[in-house]
């Protein structure tokens, strides 16, 4: 072996062994890992929809199943964001994480509004869902309020996880989501 090939082994010994005792590592399949055990399921990223009306929809998600609650979609956390305005009308939510639940590359949240703003007020404290499907590129969504109204008039009784088909597309170029399939223990 020559040389520069033992430098190249010995640096990339050097960065795996570092790796596995350090801090957590972005991987091709999905949002980070910890200590080399992969997070049960997640969805992340940020995109806007297209609406061709004019509409300013922009939606991210920073979603978590932990691995020792992969039996346990309700056991998920973290929050996900809306923002919606056209004309004089609009605002922005947050909901805090209360269900994920991942399959191929489709992912269903659902949680809680916490915050809001302007029109959207009213929606805090009702529980809304929404769903992915990452596409790698232009990916697609759709959300419980499409068959149920605005958020605010969410029914009190939205079981967690549910939203419709994603039947939206998103603004080619305006970020994407990442979705990390769920592997349930059988």
């Amino acid at each position: 072996m020559n040389r520069r090939i033992k430098i190249v082994a010995v640096g990339l010994a050097v960065l795996l062994a570092a790796g596995a005792a350090g801090p957590a590592l972005a991987t091709d399949d999905g949002p980070a890992r910890t200590g080399g055990a992969r997070e049960a399921a997640a969805l992340t990223g940020t995109a806007m929809l297209a609406r061709p009306a004019g509409d300013k929809v922009t939606v991210s998600f920073d979603a978590h199943l932990d691995a020792e609650d992969n039996d346990n979609p309700l056991n998920a956390h973290g929050t996900f964001r809306f923002s919606h305005y056209v004309g004089d009308w609009g605002g922005k939510a947050e909901a805090r994480v209360d269900c994920l639940i991942t399959g191929g590359k489709v992912a269903v949240v659902s949680g809680v509004i916490t915050k809001a703003d302007r029109d959207l007020k009213a929606a805090v404290g009702k529980r809304v869902g929404v769903s992915v499907h990452d596409l790698g590129g232009q990916d697609r969504l759709g959300y419980s309020w499409a068959a149920l109204g605005l958020p605010q008039e969410t029914p009190d009784n939205l079981p967690k996880c549910i939203s419709s088909a994603p039947f939206e597309k998103t603004e080619p170029g305006s970020g994407t989501f990442r979705v990390l399939p769920w592997e349930p223990r059988r």
